[in-house]
């Protein structure tokens, strides 16, 4: 596409420079700039992209994007935006050619049970039949193709591409992890989704939100817009979880028609007699005049929730109830989210993505419905993130905990004992004396709890999940719990 083309895809104020180039290419990164590629300086919360424009144009840039009218030059064309998030995204869908309006696009938001959530539905898709690519906090794929991530829903240039992508081999379907940062960065403007589940909301992300309600009104953009200046043809449908307190808000910000979930409140998809166990939940599925059984090898409430999610979706895209009940109960697990760690040990390691209050407490809720001795947890805080929520950390695992080892989690720019002391208050509250340890360092924290569990215990490593790395500072250190623990059960067990 051609500059004096593209310059109408996008609120522009002003441009100059050569008309006739062909852009290729949109990207942020300077490092991917590469010949016929247009780049965007957007601002960015450590530094600012204007400041590489001139290594984005080394390496080939035909054009750059500014919001700073102090990068004018006459060294390279240049177009001026007010705002060059909302300039990358409108650029990148005109570029590529609205990639996103090829396939159906489901997207799902809530603080907890995203990625379980679209691994659900991305399994019913494909397995009745529809090539689905799929974005999502742990890595994105197509098939067996995996593509690492660096966030949970990538920026609107990387996006686009990826859905580019998707096209070119042949996707119809596209599901996606698309959370409040991703809504209030503009990374998922110009996409037009086909269906939104809501999972939750739960409080987390405070430090960059502000509170509650503004969180609220982030998530509720995805479903305001359903159905809004929509390119396609398909039927609009909205599936939220009845049982949420905030439910019924975002039911009022939606135009589409809504299919609920839950199993606690009347919804249209409903889980009866749910029984949670260690090898999995089991539950009777009831929809229209359907009753069904359901056994899952998911464990967990959280995860019933996180199925019938997918069944609604799954029933809106006329796959039949069977085939998605055979899917669903074929699925082994989802790496870092209730992860069984197995070494022939006598008692359960399970390693969980849960980093939230509210996370935290289902896990360990799930974990009391079989222990047969004690739960034992192991947890922390991450640095630089919304501090709020860690007396409420401390407070869930003190109450839910027999015994629980506060420890380091992705401190970053923070001194880890301070987050620790920010942690105590919660757990002094509730857990009795002698119920709980300190030890800040991480491997040593889950050594300690593997050399200390008997027979029937139930060890919950919460926090990182899938997560192979440990940020302390500003430097990437390779830390897997999975890894950590297997290598803890290995020395238990050499030692016996």
């Amino acid at each position: 596409m051609k500059i004096e083309q593209l310059v109408g895809f996008s609120e522009v104020i002003d441009w100059e420079g050569e008309s006739q180039i062909e852009i290729a290419k949109v990207t942020h990164d300077s490092r991917q700039a590469t010949k016929n590629s247009l780049f965007v300086a957007v601002p960015g919360f450590n530094t600012d992209g204007h400041l590489f424009i001139k290594d984005a144009v080394a390496r080939g840039a035909a054009a750059v994007v500014i919001e700073n009218e102090n990068y004018i030059s006459k060294e390279y064309t240049w177009i001026l935006v007010p705002n060059a998030r909302i300039a990358l995204a409108d650029f990148s869908c005109a570029v590529y050619s609205f990639p996103g309006n090829k396939m159906k696009l489901i997207g799902v938001t809530g603080t907890n049970g995203k990625t379980t959530t679209v691994n659900l539905i991305e399994a019913v898709l494909e397995n009745a039949g529809h090539k689905t690519g799929l974005i999502g906090t742990i890595h994105s794929r197509l098939g067996e193709e995996i593509i690492p991530v660096s966030h949970t829903t990538p920026e609107s240039s990387d996006l686009q591409l990826l859905f580019l992508t998707f096209v070119e081999k042949g996707a119809d379907y596209a599901v996606m992890e698309v959370s409040s940062h991703a809504l209030d960065l503009q990374r998922v403007r110009g996409v037009e989704f086909d269906i939104a589940v809501f999972t939750n909301l739960t409080q987390d992300h405070l430090d960059y939100h502000g509170n509650m309600e503004n969180y609220l009104a982030t998530k509720g953009r995805l479903f305001g817009g359903l159905g809004k200046n929509s390119q396609k043809r398909n039927r609009k449908f909205a599936v939220i979880n009845a049982d949420d307190q905030y439910a019924e808000r975002i039911i009022e910000m939606t135009s589409v028609p809504v299919i609920t979930y839950g199993i606690k409140n009347e919804a249209d998809v409903t889980a009866k007699d749910v029984s949670i166990k260690a090898e999995g939940a089991e539950f009777t599925l009831c929809y229209t005049d359907r009753v069904l059984p359901v056994k899952l090898k998911l464990a967990g409430l959280f995860n019933v929730y996180n199925s019938l999610a997918a069944i609604a979706v799954g029933l809106i895209e006329g796959v039949p109830i069977e085939k998605i009940i055979k899917v669903l109960q074929d699925i082994p697990g989802i790496p870092g989210r209730f992860e069984k760690v197995e070494a022939g040990q006598d008692f359960t390691v399970i390693v969980d993505y849960s980093h939230t209050p509210d996370s935290l407490e289902n896990c360990l809720k799930t974990a009391r419905e079989f222990v047969k001795g004690r739960v034992i947890t192991v947890y922390g805080c991450g640095g630089d993130r919304d501090r709020g929520k860690r007396p409420l950390m401390g407070e869930v695992a003190g109450r839910l905990s027999d015994y629980s080892i506060v420890t380091s989690d992705n401190p970053r720019g923070e001194n880890p004992q301070d987050i620790i002391d920010e942690i105590l208050p919660g757990v002094e509250k509730y857990a009795e004396a002698g119920a709980f340890r300190v030890i800040v360092n991480r491997r040593e924290a889950i050594r300690y709890a593997v050399n200390m569990a008997k027979a029937g215990d139930v060890i919950i490593i919460a926090g990182k999940g899938h997560e192979s790395y440990q940020i302390i500072g500003s430097t990437v250190l390779p830390f897997d719990d999975r890894e950590e623990a297997k290598a803890a059960l290995r020395d238990r067990n050499n030692k016996a």
